[in-house]
C-alpha cells in the first residue's frame, strides 16, 4: 500500500495524519468481538466485516480510521437468552465486556476523537443488539460538547434491503469478499455431528454466495456515504475537553442504567469446557 493510500490512526505518521484529518474531519470506529459464529465462520467475523466498511468508507469518502474496539457487549440483555438458545450450554469463547464498560469506554473515544481535531464520527458495529446504547452514549457526548455523529450496526445500513443474521447466509455472504479464505463452507453440516452442536450458526450459511456478499457491502457503503455527505463539519475549532468534564456526563447516563437495552443481566449455566 501507497503510504497516501494509509487511512488507520495507528498507522499514520503526523504530517499524514493531520493532512487527512484536515481535509475530511471525519473519524471512523469499527467495532465488533470475539462470538460463535457457527463451524464455518472464524469467531471475530464482526470485527472483521466493520473494519473493512470502515477503511473502504475512508478510503473511498476521506477521513481517518481508529483503532478497532475489538470487544464488545454480551452475555446481558436479550443476547443472555439468545447465548443459552443457540449454545445449548458449549462454552461460546466469547470476547465480552459488561455494558458499563463498553459504553463509557465509547464515550471517552468520542472525546479523544473530538479533542484531536474530528467534527463528526461514524460507528460501525458488526455486532448487533447493542447500538441503541451505543448511540444514547453519542447523544449524551453531543449534548454537552458539540459533536456530530452516526451509529449504527451494519445491517442497519442495509435495512430493507437486506434481512441481517447471525452466522447465516447474510454474514457469511459479507466474509466470502472481505476475507473469503476465513471461510469454510464445507463444515457447514458439521452442526448434526460436531461436539460443538450448532455454536450458533444459522441454517442457511452454506447458501451465502460472493455476489451477494458484494451487493450487501455496496448498498453498506452507499449509506455510509449518503451518511458522510449530510454531515455539516463545522468550520470553528473546538474547545479541549479534559477526562474530567465527562464525569457528570457518564453520571448521567448511569442514572438511567434501568433503560438500557443492554441492562438486566441474566445468570448463564456455567458453560462446559
Amino acid at each position: 500500500m501507497n503510504v497516501q493510500d494509509e487511512v488507520r490512526w495507528e498507522r499514520l505518521k503526523p504530517a499524514e495524519f493531520i493532512a487527512r484529518r484536515d481535509a475530511c474531519p471525519i473519524v471512523y470506529l469499527p467495532m465488533g468481538l470475539c462470538e460463535p459464529h457457527g463451524h464455518v465462520a472464524p469467531f471475530g467475523l464482526d470485527t472483521i466485516k466493520a473494519e473493512w466498511l470502515c477503511l473502504e468508507a475512508a478510503r473511498r469518502f476521506g477521513g481517518v480510521v481508529a483503532p478497532t474496539q475489538s470487544w464488545h457487549i454480551h452475555e446481558c440483555g436479550y443476547h443472555a437468552p439468545w447465548l443459552r438458545e443457540v449454545m445449548d450450554g458449549i462454552n461460546p469463547l466469547l470476547a465480552a465486556l459488561p455494558a458499563h464498560l463498553v459504553l463509557e469506554t465509547l464515550l471517552y473515544q468520542l472525546r479523544a476523537f473530538r479533542n484531536g481535531g474530528f467534527k463528526a464520527a461514524v460507528v460501525i458495529s458488526g455486532h448487533n443488539g447493542a447500538q441503541d446504547d451505543l448511540r444514547m452514549v453519542a447523544r449524551h457526548f453531543s449534548a454537552a460538547f458539540p459533536f456530530e455523529h452516526f451509529v449504527a450496526s451494519d445491517p442497519e445500513l442495509v435495512k430493507g434491503l437486506f434481512h441481517g443474521d447471525h452466522a447465516g447466509r447474510y454474514e457469511i455472504s459479507q466474509l466470502l469478499v472481505v476475507s473469503g479464505d476465513l471461510i469454510a463452507l464445507e463444515r457447514s453440516g458439521r452442526v448434526a455431528t460436531d461436539a460443538l452442536g450448532r455454536f450458533a450458526q444459522n441454517p442457511d450459511a452454506a447458501e451465502a454466495t460472493v455476489e451477494e456478499g458484494r451487493a450487501i457491502l455496496d448498498a453498506s457503503l452507499e449509506h455510509i456515504g449518503q451518511v458522510v455527505k449530510a454531515f455539516h463539519l463545522a468550520a470553528e475549532p473546538a474547545d479541549f475537553v479534559p477526562m474530567a468534564a465527562l464525569v457528570p456526563v457518564w453520571q448521567a447516563i448511569d442514572a438511567d442504567r434501568a433503560h438500557w437495552c443492554t441492562a438486566d443481566p441474566l445468570p448463564l449455566a456455567t458453560p462446559s469446557l
